[in-house]
């Protein structure tokens, strides 16, 4: 067995290279490489430090708690196989999709294909310049879709940020042709209330449902009016996806959700969800909506039904997302304290607030419920100017144990067994240092995922592609899956 705390580390320095452009397929724009987000699609600003913690992370790195700036740190059954920078797109990086030999990575200015036939040296395929934070993507089939909630002049890719309060400002869901991974098409947008934050695909054969999660309503947003209480539902057809529309919406919080606590301020209130894992397999769906974890029946795609919901207003501050045991028996929800800009994984915050809460699932049909088990969090602390909380990950498929890939934002990348929900423990790790050691900055991965053999991390510095190799992980380099969306779950077999 490989133990995860042996005293060597294998630390390298990150190398500089020269990333691969390839084709920019740059719609509706013909200046790509100058593309940098607006200043409405920014990701939430850092706060400050004081200078006891600039010095209290400075005094981390000289002991060795900490890896210094632009140092690679990993357990030993890690190991790091490359790093692609960013290109053209400059923005935030987001989430990830997968495809046959292909990688698709969000970014706040559009998206990336990237070449992953080579997990060693992966190649960008196309790059398009399509700005609107925070593109949140899936793909299915030949269709790829972009959520955007940044308020926009308009639904073009060469739209620009306009207030929310102005009626003809546009936000939604975006739909792209894939069919030429070299060239993607822009075929057509849908607008949603409160814009797209995130979004989950329930495909058919003939449809894409897709659920839309957004939130923060106000009364002075024409197209975002409280109460905001559930998610819209747009219907995509795969032979005519121009004709996608909004079918329905769906309200999950008739009484109005988790009021939030004066007494708690940094507790979200309930105006809508943050992130949605369906598992279509078994006609279930798992909510993580800011003051609310629910579990949702959604044998009717278009009719999602709230089956149960739960609370944790003790030490949950954002139900950001979710993630099923492969038996489906199991819900991870993790919650996002000071909305991935903060500095909480510290012995000043603790091991139950911005972590991961396991849940069971007991009983069935209408009758099933969410039962707490216990809480996980990363057991390395990070630095007091690095943004870390739980955030975007994925299970690893392993027979006869529950074992899952997250992102931790600058806290790095963490594998972690849940198979006993109570005690659950980190099995392997890979982070880097503080982006800096002046002031709270916001960098790291927001997803990582395992796909096909490896772990995928879209970081702030570019895409790093990670193997592990350990014992209890090794069966499920035997899986291989033809497309992968982490928040469609499938069941592995």
């Amino acid at each position: 067995m490989t133990s995860l705390h042996s005293p060597r580390v294998r630390r390298r320095r990150i190398g500089v290279g020269a990333a691969g452009l390839g084709l920019l397929a740059a719609l509706l724009t013909t200046h790509p490489a100058a593309a940098v987000p607006d200043p409405g699609d920014a990701p939430p600003a850092a706060g400050r430090t004081t200078s006891s913690e600039r010095a209290a992370t400075e005094a981390a790195i000289a002991r060795g708690d900490v890896p210094g700036p632009g140092e690679i740190v990993h357990s030993d059954n890690i190991t790091h196989l490359t790093t692609l920078p960013k290109g053209a797109l400059q923005g935030t990086n987001s989430d990830l999709a997968f495809q046959g030999d292909y990688a698709f990575a969000g970014n706040y200015d559009g998206f990336v294909v990237y070449d992953i036939s080579r997990p060693k040296a992966p190649r960008v395929v196309s790059q398009v310049l399509c700005p609107g934070a925070q593109n949140d993507i899936s793909v299915s089939g030949d269709l790829l879709f972009l959520s955007v909630d940044s308020s926009r002049s308009d639904d073009s890719c060469s739209s620009v940020s306009q207030p929310a309060t102005e009626k003809d400002s546009w936000e939604g869901l975006r739909v792209f042709d894939i069919s030429d991974k070299r060239n993607p098409r822009y075929v057509s947008a849908v607008e949603t209330a409160c814009g797209s934050h995130t979004h989950t695909l329930v495909p058919t054969k003939r449809d894409v449902y897709v659920y839309v999660s957004s939130y923060f309503p106000s009364a002075t947003f024409p197209d975002c009016q409280p109460p905001h209480d559930g998610i819209s539902v747009v219907k995509v057809p795969r032979k005519a996806p121009e004709r996608a529309r909004l079918a329905s919406f769906a309200g999950l919080f008739p009484d109005g959700g988790y009021p939030g606590d004066p007494g708690r301020p940094q507790n979200s209130a309930t105006t809508g969800c943050h992130d949605i894992t369906a598992y279509p397999e078994l006609k279930l769906a798992a909510g993580a909506c800011m003051g609310d974890g629910v579990l949702l029946d959604i044998s009717k795609p278009q009719r999602p039904r709230v089956i149960d919901r739960v609370q944790d207003a003790e030490n949950f501050a954002f139900w950001h997302s979710a993630t099923f045991s492969n038996d489906g028996r199991k819900v991870v929800f993790t919650d996002e304290l000071g909305g991935g800009s903060g500095a909480t994984c510290n012995a000043r915050t603790g091991a139950e607030k911005g972590a991961d809460g396991i849940y069971h699932v007991t009983g069935k049909g209408k009758k099933a419920q969410l039962q707490f088990r216990g809480y996980y969090k990363i057991p390395r602390h990070q630095a007091d100017t690095e943004n870390c909380v739980a955030h975007n990950g994925s299970l690893i498929p392993v027979r006869g144990r529950d074992i899952m890939v997250q992102s931790w934002y600058q806290g790095g990348v963490s594998v972690w067994d849940f198979t006993d929900s109570r005690r659950p423990r980190e099995i392997g790790y890979f982070e880097r240092g503080p982006e800096s050691t002046d002031r709270l900055s916001f960098g790291g991965t927001w997803s990582a995922y395992y796909y096909n053999g490896h772990i995928y991390s879209n970081d702030q510095n570019g895409l790093d592609v990670l193997r592990i190799d350990d014992r209890r992980t090794d069966s499920a380099k035997r899986v291989r899956m033809d497309e992968f969306n982490a928040q469609t779950q499938p069941r592995y077999r």
